[in-house]
């Protein structure tokens, strides 16, 4: 496993459409990219949309190949599971799909003042225990981070299984006072009908729909603020 995992991130360092800064290139300091991923990445005028935590990026190359007139950026940490999407992009011929391997903690500099028109959270820990609920990527921790680089109306959007980060987010808005597009805690028994939400399935996505489970959906906008508060719970 360990040789699969070196051959990967070899192979990773030589695809054109990842990038891997150091972390020393993005900890308080601007990287080259940040504001110029249209003109020296995807080198187009498109809307950029990110999918945080991507895992495999299923959701970053299912949506870029659904909509050509959109670029993607999947963001994960992990190299071995960036590799997965990256490869299938290259081989598929996804021009629109980029890959970004760092720390969602950083991606502030890496991404310039409204260059993101779209955010996906697709099953990310949900940071269970209370003492960890600034952890979780719908927090008031991450949303300034987004904030930042997210255009005016830039929607952000939740898909979980886990009914605790579900109940939090829904909390957190209205604690907030955010504008919530739309809200569900049973996607597949809903009146949605898009095929980007119904069709599209991450890995584990797919194991927990396979289980029962009921799939969580939830999208808003941060308009109007510059900071966040916690909302108060018991969980």
């Amino acid at each position: 496993m360990a040789k699969n995992k070196l051959k990967k991130f070899a192979e990773l360092a030589t695809f054109e459409n990842v990038i891997e800064p150091d972390i020393k290139e993005v900890f308080r300091k601007d990287y080259p990219i940040k504001g110029n991923w249209h003109s020296q990445f995807f080198k187009n005028n498109h809307p950029i949309v990110l999918e945080l935590g991507c895992g495999k990026g299923e959701y970053t190359t299912g949506l870029a190949a659904r909509y050509n007139d959109k670029n993607f950026i999947g963001i994960d940490i992990k190299g071995a599971r960036i590799w997965k999407g990256a490869s299938e992009a290259l081989l598929k011929g996804l021009t629109n799909a980029g890959f970004l391997r760092t720390r969602i903690e950083h991606i502030s500099s890496v991404f310039g003042p409204e260059e993101v028109s779209e955010i996906w959270i697709t099953f990310p820990d949900p940071q269970e225990k209370r003492n960890r609920s600034t952890k979780r990527l719908t927090s008031s921790l991450f949303l300034p981070i987004y904030k930042q680089f997210l255009k005016p109306s830039g929607i952000i959007h939740l898909k979980t299984d886990n009914e605790i980060l579900y109940n939090y987010t829904c909390r957190l808005c209205q604690f907030n006072k955010l504008d919530v597009k739309y809200q569900t805690n049973d996607l597949y028994h809903s009146d949605v009908d898009d095929d980007a939400l119904l069709s599209i399935k991450t890995h584990y996505e797919a194991l927990f729909t396979a289980k029962g489970l009921s799939i969580k959906y939830i999208c808003f906008t941060i308009d109007g603020h510059e900071s966040f508060l916690e909302p108060p719970s018991k969980i």
